[in-house]
């Protein structure tokens, strides 16, 4: 049994916790007020200093301080002079840059960027240009300086020591026009279109002379080949002075029946003018103008943009091959840095190659040491150039693969008996041993030409008697005897590039290629999403890429810019970790040292 006394004791003092717990939570909480920063954006006056809210390492201070290296008399030059007074083409200069740099390109985005962005409202200077301004110093102004201005620009990066012109890294990448994929023109069907009007052409004269000869009309002698547009409109003529003719003898005729007649020979005269005036000489003159723009080095182009060509894109969503009206950039890296470029309408790197050095070759640049390229670019035709040069002269050395290399490395095609590379040669006869133990004799000599209009010498050798050979069918699809096209030059060319590949110094930078010119390109087409031009024509595309190449190169070099700072940073505070450290040591060791009194 429990004790009352305890139980009524432990009660009370329980109900008077429980009223004391109510009494706290019945009284009122103290309202705390809520603490917020000084802000007034309405206040009449402020001194704010805009440069000291950009970064040390920002790339605004490096466009900047690249820009007002340039001399001002190599950006006024492209000013006649007069009229209203013009934005300053350094501040024009610095803005545009600027913004490529941020992924801007469109010059609306680039006026709004100057309002709202505080780099830009720096670099700007306070000043608003719109977007026809900007619009008109890329397309009008930019032409005339790009080419100068990079230049100067790569050798300023030069002085600074990010390049030294050692290795020149190749490659090319296509890029979207600013053009519609469905106005194309291609040559092959322009061709067909055209041999098709010439026959209709030539089958009409026939029947117009044949009229003119009952008419009596002297249309002179039928061209021998397709007649041209000068000759149609002479026929053409000839044909409106007869229905004139026959216009006043149905006039002058007032026998019904004769008038009837002579509107059926008028009828046809005028059926076979309306031919050639409406249909004959104005598509005539339509293909040879589109052949003419086409060229002989395109097989397409675009109407919207006639110097875009139609290419195939690694970006192939459909996965059928598209074709997209492009352009191929040819550009050169060093340390990831963008050296030259060049803009092509061919879509193979091959024949890229030798317009791109040629133009380099123009310019006040270096010559660098070494070209490093990809097996696109190994032709027999770029071999002999990088050897032999305009004068005979090497260009450069070079470690370019050609298309067969890595295959060559393979144990399949080295154990492939049937491949004549591995045939035993009799350099004294000049002859080939094959499977079969048969000669390879030399036959002829070929000369081959190209696309390009290059001419290849082969050398033909032919088997002496493949009919009753039983690895016939093994070694070749001929009815004939096995052939063999031997290229002398080509093989000596390919020997020089397989040594260099071979070299262990060498075989590291050709390594170097994938993380040199594919991270740039990466970097463009990836981080600053610039897949597609904005301008059109092959002049304004060298300008937009030619900006977007020296983005490329301010970003990097602020980019190296604050890395070498937070390394300083660190190594600075490793070094006050280090003193502290050895600080706190010393006068441990200087106590423990010490006699015990002495402590005490």
């Amino acid at each position: 049994m429990c004790n009352p006394k305890t139980a009524t004791a432990d009660y009370t003092t329980f109900s008077g916790m429980e009223k004391e717990i109510q009494e706290k939570a019945a009284r009122p909480k103290r309202q705390l007020a809520p603490v917020f920063k000084p802000y007034n954006n309405r206040q009449s006056f402020a001194i704010f200093d805009v440069e000291a809210q950009i970064p040390e390492h920002h790339v605004a201070r490096v466009i900047d301080e690249m820009i007002e290296l340039l001399p001002d008399t190599q950006l006024f030059a492209h000013y006649p002079g007069g009229g209203r007074s013009s934005f300053h083409p350094k501040m024009m200069l610095k803005v545009i840059l600027y913004a490529y740099s941020q992924k801007e390109y469109s010059c609306r985005r680039i006026e709004k960027l100057i309002r709202e962005n505080l780099p830009a409202m720096w670099l700007a200077a306070g000043q608003t240009p719109d977007y026809r301004t900007i619009n008109e110093f890329r397309r009008v102004r930019m032409p005339e300086m790009i080419d100068t201005l990079f230049e100067s620009m790569v050798m300023e990066l030069h002085r600074r020591e990010f390049i030294e012109f050692e290795n020149y890294f190749l490659d090319g990448t296509k890029f979207e026009a600013n053009a519609n994929k469905y106005t194309f023109v291609f040559k092959k069907s322009l061709e067909t279109r055209q041999e098709k009007l010439e026959s209709k052409i030539r089958e009409t004269l026939a029947e117009i002379h044949g009229i003119a000869e009952m008419e009596g009309v002297e249309l002179g002698e039928r061209p021998e080949g397709n007649p041209t547009v000068s000759e149609l409109a002479e026929v053409a003529s000839k044909l409106e002075e007869r229905d004139e003719a026959l216009t006043g003898e149905i006039e002058a005729e007032k026998d019904g029946s004769v008038r009837k007649v002579i509107r059926k020979r008028r009828s046809l005269i005028r059926k076979k003018l309306k031919l050639v005036r409406e249909d004959f000489i104005p598509r005539k003159e339509k293909y040879a103008v589109q052949l003419g723009v086409c060229g002989d080095d395109r097989n397409s182009y675009s109407k919207t943009d006639p110097d875009a060509t139609f290419m195939r894109m690694k970006d192939d969503h459909m996965k059928n091959g598209q074709l997209k009206p492009g352009y191929n950039v040819q550009m050169a890296t060093e340390n990831q840095f963008i050296l030259f470029y060049s803009i092509h309408q061919r879509p193979t790197d091959t024949r890229c190659l030798i317009p791109h050095l040629k133009a380099y070759r123009e310019t006040n640049l270096p010559m660098p040491k070494r070209i490093v390229a990809d097996a696109g670019y190994g032709s027999e035709e770029n071999y002999r150039y990088l050897v032999e040069g305009e004068d005979d002269k090497p260009v450069a050395e070079f470690v370019v693969p050609y298309g067969t290399y890595i295959r060559e490395q393979l144990r399949s095609f080295k154990n492939n008996r049937f491949n004549a590379k591995n045939w035993e040669y009799i350099e004294e006869d000049d002859l080939f041993i094959c499977p079969n133990g048969r000669k390879v004799r030399f036959k002829k000599y070929l000369q081959k030409k190209n696309k390009s209009g290059y001419f290849q010498d082969l050398k033909i050798y032919e088997c002496e008697d493949c009919s009753d050979c039983p690895l016939k069918k093994l070694c070749t699809k001929a009815k004939g005897n096995r052939q063999v096209h031997w290229n002398p030059i080509y093989e000596e060319m390919k020997a020089k590039a397989r040594k260099a590949l071979e070299d262990e110094t060498l075989k590291k930078v050709y390594a170097l290629r994938k993380i040199e010119v594919e991270t740039v390109f990466g970097n463009l087409k990836g981080n600053l999403a610039f897949r597609r031009f904005l301008l059109r024509g092959l002049d304004k595309v060298h300008v937009e890429f030619g900006i977007l190449a020296m983005a490329h190169n301010f970003l990097k070099v602020a980019r190296i810019l604050r890395m070498l700072s937070a390394k300083n940073i660190k190594n600075k505070n490793r070094r006050r970790k280090n003193n502290s450290f050895f600080s706190a040591c010393f006068i441990l060791g200087t106590y423990w040292t010490a006699p015990l009194f002495c402590m005490i």
